[in-house]
């Protein structure tokens, strides 16, 4: 058994319960029932799910899926999430996988007002905004974030300039969108934070650690309004997951 490291937050604690990393076990000690995250942190989508878990003071185990030898396309993984991938979210009896629609589970459940649904017309821009990361954003970042990150410093390989070149394109197409939305008001959804703006933060985490960050600079208001949300204090704790397990 490890005890906590210096690089881990002193609320953490890891066990390794045996050789493989499939085993590692993350454990948030807080005062809710404890939850199950399969998948690590260094994941967007992980990093998610678990930003809304420190955000309703759930106490939660993050459950590593090794990725490298297929661990997510084999039994057991696969009865938890069928199409073989990560997240995958357990609570008791119940198990989920689809990262957006686990923290939207995680926020209901702890009451938050992340996703304003005291407020129809709120919620409703809540919705459109999180959709527009899910099929806009995300879409375009991923190929960013695997071509820049992935291939080159995860497994050695040669990027493919010109994917991501066309999806740097793309990207910038939808920040002219965003930088006209938050010309105008705080956050995506309105002046109030929510589900939409949080879910942003592991992407652009992950683009900060590629060659293309500068990308945003031509957006002002989008530097301002991520700045704002990855200086919040669960979202800044999750970014230290992401890096002591990237």
């Amino acid at each position: 058994m490890y005890t906590t490291k210096s690089i881990i937050p002193k609320d953490l604690l890891v066990l390794r319960l045996g050789s493989t990393t499939s085993q590692l076990i993350l454990v948030s000690k807080k005062i809710m029932a404890p939850v199950k995250v399969y998948g690590l942190p260094m994941n967007g989508s992980v990093a998610r799910v678990l930003a809304c878990l420190e955000e309703v003071g759930a106490e939660y185990e993050v459950m590593a899926v090794d990725l490298h030898t297929g661990e997510h396309k084999r039994l057991p993984h696969l009865a938890r999430n069928p199409f073989g991938q990560v997240p995958a979210f357990q609570d008791g009896d119940l198990v989920l996988f689809e990262s957006r629609a686990i923290s939207k589970y995680i926020l209901r459940k702890g009451s938050s007002d992340l996703l304003r649904e005291n407020n129809l017309s709120e919620s409703a821009m809540v919705d459109v905004w999180l959709d527009v990361e899910s099929q806009k954003f995300d879409s375009v970042m991923l190929p960013i974030i695997f071509q820049g990150l992935v291939i080159p410093v995860y497994m050695g390989g040669t990027s493919d300039l010109k994917v991501l070149e066309e999806n740097l394109e793309k990207l910038k197409e939808i920040m002219e969108v965003y930088e006209e939305r938050l010309s105008k008001y705080k956050y995506l959804a309105g002046d109030f934070i929510s589900l939409a703006d949080i879910s942003h933060f592991p992407m652009v985490h992950l683009l900060h650690e590629t060659p293309y960050a500068a990308v945003l600079d031509a957006y002002p208001h989008v530097k301002a309004w991520i700045a704002g949300v990855m200086d919040r204090p669960t979202v800044k704790k999750v970014m230290g997951l992401m890096k002591t397990f990237g």
